[in-house]
This record gives structure tokens, sequence and C-alpha cells, in this order.
């Protein structure tokens, strides 16, 4: 058994939509197609991933540094003990070769793309979800009866109003989600204030809204918006300094009685060590929420689980960022606290399949072999484009 083709697209994100920091209307995301000789219904059985939402695409990395490494990798040595299956943690050593410690950027989400394909391969070899497979090789039971989700957008579009924001929060709690998350920093204090309070009159309890500033606050700012939103207990106070500020989230969490969340822009083990040691976050309260898609994979992931609970943190803690079918998978097999859901922007990745249970504020992930990625509309001629 063998890879015979790896194969990557540059895809467009759909939508003119904007956090504290940017604008996503120029972003692309990396879909990589790993091709086998394995042959199923006439056809060869590919897996596929891409390097999930809110950067850029990596496909100067993938096709000068890491396609050519596993091209080159003999083929016995991606395979598991079994020789039935890949081996994750092969194909990402392969395909690191010769690069150095640290520089956790764009590699880490290229990367990411190739080792989360192999998972989805594995499980249409063992024609069976990606949670299933995902469940098994990590020796957890899984949560095969849905996951706890939020559906986040809440962005500042061109023209916006508070109705349409509103509306938009509707619009998701009549898709079945009960929690939901919004953009703050990319307004004044005083109306950002405004919106808050006009999405909690649709969510009815502060603990159904998060609150989202991008790594846009410095401290003094990061305090003053702790101080004003204190009152609302809301859900959580999401990426609240620049992600490597540490001691910056430290001071918040001392000053904030509320939830604090983090860590979608930490892309590695000894980053996430750091945040446990240095951040301020409380076990039993804050909330994590690193993203495979941008940290090397389910490889790297894992290990950073680890890192959480040798920390006295739990993996309930961990809600990952993404808002996409992959992480629904993780969430699902590795029996995460939640995840985040895009139902209404960021397509064609974001948000789930019409397959997918949706209600009651959690969500279940189809029967479809891999992590399902066929199923959804706008992605499929993506993929056929990959597979032909």
């Amino acid at each position: 058994m063998r890879i015979t083709a790896i194969r990557e697209d540059s895809v467009p994100m759909e939508g003119n939509v904007a956090n504290a920091y940017v604008n996503f209307s120029e972003h692309t995301i990396s879909l990589v197609a790993l091709q086998t000789d394995v042959i199923r219904n006439g056809k060869p059985v590919i897996g596929y991933a891409f390097d999930s939402i809110g950067r850029y695409a990596q496909g100067g990395i993938l096709r000068d540094r890491m396609i050519p490494r596993l091209e080159a990798a003999a083929p016995e040595s991606l395979l598991d003990a079994s020789g039935r299956f890949f081996d994750a943690a092969k194909v990402l050593h392969a395909i690191m070769r010769n690069e150095k410690p640290g520089g956790h950027g764009d590699r880490a989400a290229a990367a990411a793309a190739i080792e989360l394909a192999v998972w989805d391969l594995n499980a249409k070899l063992a024609d069976e979800p990606a949670h299933v497979t995902i469940a098994r090789h990590f020796q957890r039971a899984g949560k095969s009866d849905g996951v706890t989700v939020y559906a986040a957008g809440g962005y500042y579009y061109p023209g916006e109003s508070v109705k349409r924001l509103q509306d938009e929060m509707r619009s998701y709690r009549e898709m079945g989600y009960a929690a939901f998350k919004m953009k703050i920093g990319g307004a004044a204090l005083k109306d950002d204030l405004s919106r808050i309070e006009a999405v909690l009159a649709v969510a009815g309890d502060g603990q159904r809204v998060a609150v989202d500033a991008n790594g846009r606050f410095d401290l003094q700012t990061a305090l003053d918006y702790a101080k004003a939103i204190a009152p609302y207990k809301l859900r959580w106070y999401e990426e609240i300094g620049d992600p490597l500020d540490y001691d910056l989230n430290r001071q918040v969490a001392e000053a904030y009685p509320g939830r604090i969340a983090t860590g979608e822009n930490l892309f590695s083990v000894q980053d996430v060590n750091n945040l446990t040691l240095f951040g301020g976050m409380r076990a039993g309260l804050d909330i994590f929420q690193m993203d495979p898609g941008l940290s090397y994979g389910l490889t790297e992931f894992a290990k950073m689980i680890d890192v959480m609970e040798k920390r006295g943190f739990s993996r309930r803690e961990l809600h990952p960022h993404g808002g996409h079918l992959i992480n629904l998978h993780i969430a699902a097999g590795l029996e995460l606290g939640g995840c985040e859901a895009y139902p209404g922007v960021f397509q064609p990745f974001g948000g789930y399949p019409d397959g997918c249970g949706v209600g009651g504020g959690a969500v279940r992930p189809t029967d479809a072999p891999g992590f399902g990625l066929e199923e959804k509309d706008g992605l499929r001629p993506w993929l056929a484009r990959l597979a032909d």
C-alpha cells in the first residue's frame, strides 16, 4: 500500500467579513488530497483535509518542501505496524525532515493539512467515520452522541447594523444552536457594548454569548473591556491580547472574574506549555482553543492535551477553534468539551452538512467514512478537482 499522488489547491474563502484585526475577503485555504493505490468501487481511496480557517493557504511550503519529502519517503516507512493503515506520526516526521525547532508559523498549518488527510484516509480504509478511528487510536470511548457547539459569527460587515447582527444570531438559534460568539475590538468600547447587548437580547443569557477580541487589545484596553463586560456574566472573553503575551493574559485573568479563552494561535506543544505555566489560566474555569489544523495536525494536538492534563487542566476545557467538520470529529473522538461552528461564514469550509444532527446546542457527525468532507455541497467541486 502506498501513496501515489499528493495534491494541493489554494481555495478562496467566500465572504467579506472582518474581525478586530483582519478582513477575510482575501484569505485562502490549502486543500490537500492524498491518493493511494487502494481501489474501492473502481476508484482510488483518497484522504482529504485542509489547514483550518483564519490564515492563508500554504501552497508554497507544501509544494516546495513538504510534498517532495513525502514523495521521497519509502512507502513502507509511512505505514503502521499492521501494514494496513498509514501512520500519521511517521508521515509528519517525513514532511518535517530538515526543519529546525521553533518557527511555528505557516509551516505548522502546512504540515497539518497533510497530517490530517492521513486520518481521513485511514478512516476511509476502515470504512468508518473519522471520530471512530480517532477514538480507537487514542484509546478513548468517543462521543458518538454529539459534541457541544457554539455558533461563531458576529463579525463586522460594511454598513453593519444592530438589526443585521440580531438577525444573524436569530438564524443560528433557528438552526438549533443554543450558544453564540461575536467579535469585539473593531469598534469603540461603547459601540461594542451596544452590540453585545443586542446579541444578549436574542440569546437571553450571558452564558450563551462569548466575545472575541482576536488579540487586539493592549493591557489597559483589555482591562477596560473586562471591567465593562463583567456585569454581563458572559460565556467567555476570548483572545484578549497578542496570543504570545502570556503576562497580559495572566493579568486579565487576575482582574476578570469571568471565564477567559485563548490558544487558537498557539501552534506547538511548547507554546501550550508556556501558556499553562505563565498565562494565568485557571483550571476548572478557563477555556483552551488550540486548533489541530493550525498546529501540525492531530499528532501534535494530542501532545498538547497531554501537557494540559499534566498541568491539572481537563480536556473538557478544550474547545478547538475552526468551526468545521474536521474539528467536530476530533472533538468527538477525543471527548473534548466542545467545539466551534461556522454555520454562516467561511464557506465552503465552515459549518456542517445537512446530514449532521444539530439541536439542543450539540452537533452529531454523520456516518460518512472519514471526515465526511464530500457531504458539503460547496466543497465537493473542489474535492473533485483534486481527485481529477
